[in-house]
């Protein structure tokens, strides 16, 4: 595959989006195991959602 005079560039701007791509999928992952522990303490401590006891006060 000729890619011409510009191969450096496009080799480094894929490079570049592989590296961004990966940095946000790690990101989500790592902030998604971080909300499931809080969410699992606030379970542990008998936290309960907003909206959870909206409907068990309404009698629903």
């Amino acid at each position: 595959m000729d890619l011409g005079p510009h191969a450096a560039f496009i080799w480094t701007s894929y490079g570049i989006v592989a590296f961004v791509l990966l940095a946000l999928v790690a990101w989500l992952v790592i902030d998604g195991r971080i909300l499931e522990r809080r969410l699992a303490d606030f379970a542990a401590r008998g936290v309960t959602r907003r909206s959870a006891r909206k409907s068990a006060e309404s009698g629903s």
